[in-house]
């Protein structure tokens, strides 16, 4: 079959695939981040939340049937996409529809990835997609996927399957597969303890991205098969890629800048050091990820606040920040900002210092603050004279430090108590080395 990737080819393609997120997941390596929250609502870029790219990448690619699966203490995720998410035109067949878990086969919940779409077959069904289209709701990434559904039609598969390379050491977090010259899955192991490299190339990986592409009967089928095992895990990257392999047509279709054919952005921020990382990458001169771009933009849902504001200009009470994104509704009030990312509506008080940290909406930082390489969740008060990314052996018994190196700071890390008591005790200890 002769490539055929015209717009109007891709564009068809596009409007007869559903779209699948699944969002469920409790994304347990962000530690304390996701206690209260999926990993999918976890805030990122300023203003954003994770979810927002894989929604974006559908909208932007013409995919405007997505359904979104949750289970996971899903109450933020919900608002936020039902305040964020509500303007396609359901007259017109589009929709981005939140489906939450229903237990729909007995007293179960879902056992895996693979059984929450079987649990939800019959809402796929009633909107007769030719394709659907798998997702992961907690990546970081733009991509059209098109060109990728393109790229299934035309191999004639069964499944495909989007790759990303990944350095070696890492690999064992993901599915790691092996293809052949015409990008055929010979082999596929999920999260193995010894990942193989790709051929000629001994320090990376060929690791699944989440991304999967079947026509909606080929998903029936093997979806109602492995729920017939006993043994399966009911998992795609477990159970139903790899027991595809031998009789079906899986490919692999590599993610790749389609004017250098060079790996593109593509983020799994499942660690706190991983979140911390691809929020830093943001503030550098040229960043990746570009979110200026114009013409593939990410939506999402925005508070209605004003403008950031940068008050007071004295030697060493002025307002400042340098190389660093300060989101709308932020005040920093006598104080300097270097190298870090501060979400809506945070505030940094005079005298205070912020250095390549991580301030999640809302926080309250106070007066003579210093804190570097820090995460600071959402709307946390830190009390006036507290030091934070100094002194390792003390934020370790205060806080949480990641292998990394960064520490990972929660409202439940300070309660009022502790705030009172080490605000006024750090206060004194302030005051007495400016007398001194």
């Amino acid at each position: 079959m002769k490539p055929r990737k015209s717009g109007r080819f891709v564009s068809q393609l596009t409007k007869s695939t559903m779209a699948v997120v699944m969002a469920g997941g409790r994304g347990e390596r962000l530690r304390q981040l996701t206690r209260n929250r999926a990993k999918p609502a976890m805030p990122f870029g300023g203003k954003y939340r994770i979810i927002d790219f894989s929604l974006s990448n559908c909208v932007n690619s013409g995919i405007r049937q997505v359904l979104v699966l949750t289970q996971y203490k899903a109450h933020a995720l919900i608002q936020h996409i039902q305040r964020g998410w509500g303007y396609l035109r359901g007259e017109f067949g589009e929709f981005i529809q939140l489906v939450p878990a229903q237990q729909q086969i007995g007293e179960m919940w879902y056992r895996g990835t693979a059984d929450s779409l079987l649990q939800n077959l019959d809402i796929i069904d009633a909107y007769h997609p030719d394709l659907v289209l798998v997702l992961a709701g907690d990546h970081v990434y733009k991509m059209d996927y098109g060109p990728m559904i393109a790229f299934h039609v035309e191999k004639g598969a069964d499944i495909t399957v989007g790759v990303v390379q990944v350095p070696l050491d890492r690999a064992r977090e993901f599915g790691v597969m092996t293809i052949d010259d015409t990008q055929r899955v010979t082999r596929f192991s999920e999260k193995p303890p010894e990942p193989e490299p790709m051929p000629g190339r001994s320090d990376v990986a060929l690791a699944s991205m989440g991304i999967y592409v079947f026509s909606r009967a080929y998903l029936e089928e093997r979806l109602l098969a492995d729920a017939a095992d006993p043994a399966s895990a009911h998992d795609f990257g477990r159970n139903i890629i790899p027991g595809a392999i031998g009789d079906s047509r899986v490919f692999a279709y590599p993610f790749e800048n389609v004017q250098t054919a060079a790996q593109a952005y593509w983020r799994d921020v499942g660690t706190v050091d991983a979140f911390y990382e691809a929020n830093m990458e943001l503030v550098y001169v040229t960043p990746e990820l570009n979110l200026y771009d114009e013409d593939w933009p990410i939506w999402t849902y925005q508070e209605q606040v004003p403008g950031a504001k940068f008050i007071l200009d004295e030697n060493g009470r002025r307002g400042e920040a340098v190389n660093s994104i300060v989101s709308g509704g932020c005040i920093i009030s006598g104080a300097s900002v270097r190298e870090s990312l501060l979400f809506v509506n945070s505030h940094v008080h005079e005298r205070s210092s912020i250095f390549r940290s991580v301030l999640l909406p809302g926080v309250q930082v106070g007066r003579d603050c210093r804190i570097s390489g820090a995460i600071i969740d959402d709307r946390c008060i830190i009390p006036d004279g507290t030091c934070i990314g100094e002194n390792p052996a003390e934020d370790a018994a205060r806080f949480e430090v990641t292998e990394g190196g960064i520490v990972l700071v929660t409202r439940d890390m300070l309660t009022d108590e502790d705030n009172s008591h080490r605000g006024a005790k750090l206060r004194a200890a302030m005051e007495a080395a400016t007398r001194n």
